[in-house]
């Protein structure tokens, strides 16, 4: 067998960041066992590494990887142990892809009649069908994270500040409920959509916070901007998907001014900045205007006072702080309360910020930002060595190599002024 190339594995590298999570979805339509799903997607992505190098990569990808992934699941549902147990469906067959012998399934698509005015983007579509009602909603994200968008149970559990371990079990469990429970992967009525909308947002805000953070799937920030403007214009009278829109897209605009390396906000330089996208995200934003403003309505606001630099040269932390303490009322997460904290340090004094950081609790003690925030504070105070632990802490726990350089960097001036 010969080793896959560089464009084999470019190929399927590029099908499996694009389409892996329809390709689950209409190989679990039939059962809704995604264990399965995956596991037949995973041998058929095995078989393309060892085919594609001798028969090229074939003209329609996604084709070749679902009938091989179907003969898979119809040998599964063949076997021995599964007879005993599950009475086979009716099968249709459809021609093996060049060089299989035998026939495929070819199970109705659930897509197939999907009106592309009603849910234009067919990931869109899955991340509804993962909303379900039936599916614990505590793991409704996570599964959408995972399943749909392709991040692995590591890269979920650091969006979620729990242990990869305990999110892979969560995660396992969601699959064999969802399999046990018959919960049919159907694309829901246009009227059930609203409904369903709060997981989503929370897949793509997490979309959006995963690619941007080391991840190595930068391209996912540009995914996640388009399924929030998507789904913010399929929803129009839904507030907070406005929200989320013009969050994204107000924290994209600065993208350009992050690297190469790693550039906090406040010392990045406003020229780069997308001025474009900064007046999209704001008028995202006026449409998103509601007397009693949601989670991401309050974040898109705090992005948009960062942006507001770019016109008046200076950050408004009193408004930040405003802000953040709404979010703090409204959702208490780690982040926000770091958040919070950080800003206070900046207006009222580091003393100030510290203490509110004490009062976050256990959650921030593998939390990153919490230790480089409260380095920050520590060398503001004058305390040098607590600072220096602080820095040496919060670079243990970046994922970002280019945030990890940034803090030792930090570091280092705080512990040799005189060098800097």
């Amino acid at each position: 067998m010969s080793s896959p190339s560089d464009p084999v594995r470019a190929a399927a590298a590029r099908t499996a960041r694009t389409a892996h999570g329809r390709l689950v979805a209409v190989l679990a339509a039939a059962d809704g066992d995604l264990e399965q799903a995956e596991d037949a997607l995973a041998d058929a992505f095995e078989q393309a590494l060892r085919r594609w190098p001798e028969t090229g990569v074939p003209d329609n990808p996604e084709g070749w990887l679902i009938t091989v992934a179907r003969n898979r699941q119809r040998d599964r549902r063949r076997s021995a142990a599964h007879r005993t147990s599950v009475a086979l469906p009716t099968e249709q067959t459809t021609p093996s892809p060049p060089g299989w012998p035998g026939a495929a399934l070819s199970p109705r698509d659930p897509f197939d009649d999907l009106d592309p005015d009603a849910l234009p983007d067919r990931r869109l579509a899955l991340l509804f069908v993962c909303a379900h009602p039936a599916i614990d909603e505590t793991i409704r994200t996570p599964l959408m994270l995972q399943t749909v968008l392709g991040f692995d149970a590591a890269e979920v559990a650091t969006a979620f500040a729990v242990a990869p371990a305990t999110m892979a079990q969560r995660l396992v469990r969601a699959k064999r409920r969802i399999r046990d429970a018959r919960i049919p992967f159907t694309v829901p009525a246009r009227e059930a959509l609203p409904g369903r909308l709060g997981p989503v947002l929370e897949a793509v805000y997490g979309c959006f916070a995963l690619g941007r953070e080391g991840t190595g799937r930068a391209d996912m920030v540009h995914e996640a901007h388009h399924l929030a403007v998507t789904v913010a214009a399929l929803l129009d009278g839904e507030p907070e998907a406005w929200g989320l829109a013009a969050l994204i897209t107000l924290a994209l605009a600065r993208e350009p001014a992050r690297g190469p390396g790693y550039v906090p906000l406040d010392e990045q330089d406003t020229a780069r900045w997308d001025t474009a996208l900064i007046a999209e995200g704001e008028e995202y934003l006026r449409r998103a205007g509601t007397p009693r403003p949601g989670r991401f309505q309050l974040e898109a606001a705090v992005q948009a006072v960062h942006c507001a630099r770019a016109a008046t040269g200076h950050t408004d932390w009193p408004a930040l702080c405003t802000l953040y303490r709404a979010l703090r009322l409204l959702a208490p997460t780690l982040g926000t309360r770091v958040a919070l904290a950080g800003a206070v340090g900046r207006v009222d004094g580091p003393s100030a910020g510290l203490r509110l950081l004490d009062e976050v609790g256990d959650g921030a003690a593998s939390f990153q930002p919490a230790w480089a925030v409260r380095a920050h504070l520590l060398a503001a105070a004058g305390h040098v060595p607590e600072a220096l632990e602080a820095y040496r802490r919060a670079g243990e726990l970046a994922t970002d190599p280019a945030v990890r350089e940034f803090l030792t960097r930090r570091a280092r001036a705080v512990e040799h002024p005189d060098r800097g």
